[in-house]
């Protein structure tokens, strides 16, 4: 079996493990009436916060649009200021590379709202301050791409949200199996309230779930267009009209 092939099938495999444990069936397993989970939820250890809730100690963002308030790190715009490109709120103690990032975002403000959470990002100072390239996990306030794995500056949609997809070395992302329906998924998706996030990036597999559930999933064999370690940052999308997005609880735990 070539190798390639064999981290698709392992991979595939921690996937449907993943799904599975998002709707263990009534009753228990089988008609055994073992009742209950075999398994229980897995108790968080070895994180570290890398937000003290306070200030913003260790990480770099433009004073104009970001501050702390009620214990999160807190990006707003309003429809007459608006920032000239997407700018991030950049955490700079480090550059993870294999990781599990957890954290509770909300977003609010007008429908065109939109934000995501960047890792294993890249400065483009060419362009502008504040400015990042990389992995996303994608937010919005119509809950269009929530939840989705995006490359921002970059390869654009990696995997939608319900997909687990795979990137061929020089190819594009295509789909290798469902996670679930979009439109349920979308569903345990809180709209103006406060929704967790957890990230898993390990080797060339990304995982990214929301209030307990898989939303997506991506191997990248694309050697030339993956990035392996990098930034991590809050993103503050210039749009059309006012919007809020506040970070708070962030903790991160390296492999």
């Amino acid at each position: 079996m070539k190798k390639r092939t064999f981290h698709i099938l392992a991979a595939a495999a921690f996937a449907a493990a993943l799904y599975a444990q998002q709707a263990p069936p009534p009753g228990g397993r089988g008609q055994g009436g073992r009742g209950g989970s075999p398994v229980g939820p897995l108790a968080e250890t070895g994180f570290k916060p890398i937000f003290d809730g306070h200030s913003l100690k260790g990480w770099d963002c433009d004073p104009d649009f970001w501050k702390v308030t009620g214990g999160a790190i807190t990006g707003e715009t309003t429809a007459e200021h608006q920032p000239k490109q997407n700018i991030f709120c950049i955490w700079r103690d480090g550059k993870p590379a294999d990781f599990e990032l957890k954290l509770e975002y909300r977003l609010s403000g007008a429908n065109t709202g939109n934000s995501g959470i960047q890792y294993r990002s890249e400065e483009l100072p060419d362009v502008a301050k504040w400015v990042l390239k990389g992995y996303q996990a994608d937010i919005d306030a119509n809950q269009t791409f929530t939840g989705q794995i995006y490359e921002e500056r970059g390869r654009g949609f990696l995997a939608l949200r319900g997909m687990f997809s795979y990137i061929p070395e020089g190819g594009k992302p295509g789909a290798l199996s469902s996670l679930g329906d979009g439109n349920e998924l979308k569903s345990l998706i809180k709209l103006n309230d406060w929704n967790d996030m957890h990230i898993i990036a390990r080797g060339n597999t990304l995982v990214q779930m929301m209030n307990g559930h898989v939303m997506s999933m991506l191997i990248d064999d694309d050697k030339t267009g993956r990035k392996m370690s990098g930034l991590i940052g809050l993103q503050l999308h210039r749009t059309t009209g006012p919007m809020k997005i506040e970070v708070r609880n962030i903790r991160l735990k390296e492999m």
